[in-house]
């Protein structure tokens, strides 16, 4: 029995290393190329439309196959150097490859087609895509930790492309806020250097406008030595440090005694920003400077009246709550997560913000008894997670909302809800676009405009 499974592993292992001729026709939805042998997927990880390659397959499945390129026989003109020079190892960035304009054009199209085969719906208008600074631009996010016995050494960064289960072995990440991305090898070293090296499993990162945190997620209580040279390193590097000791009630901080974390968003011309707080943890926009685009063309659809009741679905911390208030009569703002829905609130009370209030509510269970939810709003605003709307969908909006603005963090629950709100409700979508909130990602971040009649 063990040679026979001796056998079929050897078998097998042949079978993953064969090399193929194949031209690259498509890109998948994480970015990969896409090819046919013998009428099978296969996704070739650094391969564009267009080009032809020598690819060797990695692995099989039973409806397609995944492979790596092994030699360019023709080049896609929309192929760029890619800067990072952890690309291929590290599975941040898998389109670092693919020219600026040809990464939105592709986004795009993925949304399109699925506003055409899930939603059966297309926009009356294209909206230009939003972008911003394409580098040095990820303010939130979780860097693995990995102390490898082997190599003598911790690593810091994301997960490999190649295995998600191992640590890319990385020095600086060009994508993340410009005062951490050059200093992730320095941090390899910091743990490395810790009596806990081994009992780090994490560290989460937060920017806001001014500060930079650091979550520091161990399994063990730290000694005297480790919390002084975490307390070295935050002085040295101008940083915020947090240390997480079980869940996320048990994060505080560790230097300075009371950080602040902050991030402020224009409201529009001639009326004041808006600052929101927040804690390390909080869901913010990762992208900075996309935020403060989106907000504009948020409100730009939206189109905010001083008489205008608004309701805010999904608002976390009022990100665009805040912002509306200070165009309208009344907004009320529903998140489903305590926490988010008080620092919002306090947040509404720093920015002096009466008409602005916060509901908490599971937006995945049936509210409609709710009542904000028996109330009539003029205009909508929809800002839902992965999964969409469809259960608010089934009770809202009512008759007296006249316009919905959609942002999106997945087109395919974007094409889904759509279709709700044309074919159920008689909405008409108006107009759409994608905006590049995650550069060299094939992640489609997406904004619709749904309006009555």
């Amino acid at each position: 029995m063990i040679r026979a499974r001796v056998l079929l592993r050897v078998m097998f292992s042949k079978v993953t290393m064969k090399e193929f001729e194949a031209t690259i026709t498509d890109l998948s939805h994480d970015g990969r190329g896409v090819a046919r042998i013998d009428g099978k997927a296969v996704f070739v990880a650094g391969a564009l439309p267009g080009e032809e390659v020598l690819l060797r397959i990695r692995r099989r499945h039973r409806s397609f196959d995944e492979a790596e390129t092994v030699e360019l026989r023709t080049r896609s003109p929309h192929r760029v150097e890619p800067r990072c020079r952890h690309y291929g190892q590290c599975s941040g960035c898998a389109l670092q490859h693919l020219d600026a304009a040809s990464q939105i054009a592709a986004k795009q199209r993925v949304l399109a087609e699925n506003f055409e085969r899930i939603g059966k719906v297309a926009p009356a208008a294209w909206l230009p895509p939003l972008t911003d600074q394409p580098w040095a631009y990820r303010r939130k996010g979780r860097l693995s930790v990995r102390n490898v016995v082997k190599k003598g050494r911790v690593l810091v960064g994301f997960r490999e492309e190649d295995n998600p289960r191992f640590v890319a072995d990385i020095e600086q990440c060009e994508v993340v806020h410009p005062a951490l991305g050059p200093k992730i090898g320095l941090l390899g070293e910091l743990v490395g250097s810790l009596d806990a090296a081994g009992d780090i499993a994490q560290i989460e990162f937060a920017a806001g406008d001014d500060t930079v945190a650091l979550v520091f997620r161990h399994l063990k209580p730290l000694s005297e030595q480790d919390l002084a040279k975490l307390t070295a390193f935050a002085q040295a590097h101008d940083f915020a440090i947090y240390l997480q000791p079980g869940g996320i009630s048990s994060v505080h901080p560790l230097w300075p005694e009371q950080p602040r974390l902050a991030f402020r968003i224009e409201a529009g011309e001639g009326v004041p920003d808006v600052e929101l707080e927040f804690r390390p943890l909080d869901f913010v926009q990762v992208n900075a400077g996309m935020n403060r685009r989106m907000m504009a063309r948020a409100l730009e659809l939206l189109d905010p009246q001083p008489t205008d009741r608004v309701l805010d679905l999904f608002c976390g911390l009022g990100n665009f709550t805040l912002p509306i208030a200070r165009r309208v009569a009344e907004v009320v703002g529903v998140e489903g997560e305590h926490g988010l829905v008080e620092r919002a609130a306090q947040n509404a009370m720093r920015n002096g913000l009466a008409n602005a209030r916060f509901e908490v509510a599971n937006l995945f269970e049936d509210q409609r008894n709710a009542p904000w939810a028996r109330q009539a709003w003029d205009k909508l605003l929809l800002d839902p997670p992965r999964a969409g709307a469809d259960k608010v969908l089934e009770y809202l909006p009512h008759r007296a909302t006249q316009r919905i603005v959609y942002v999106s963090c997945h087109p395919g629950s974007l094409a889904r809800d759509a279709g709700i709100l044309v074919q159920k409700h008689g909405f008409r979508l108006s107009a759409a676009g994608v905006m590049d909130m995650f550069p060299h990602t094939a992640h489609v971040e997406s904004i619709a405009l749904f309006e009555r009649g």
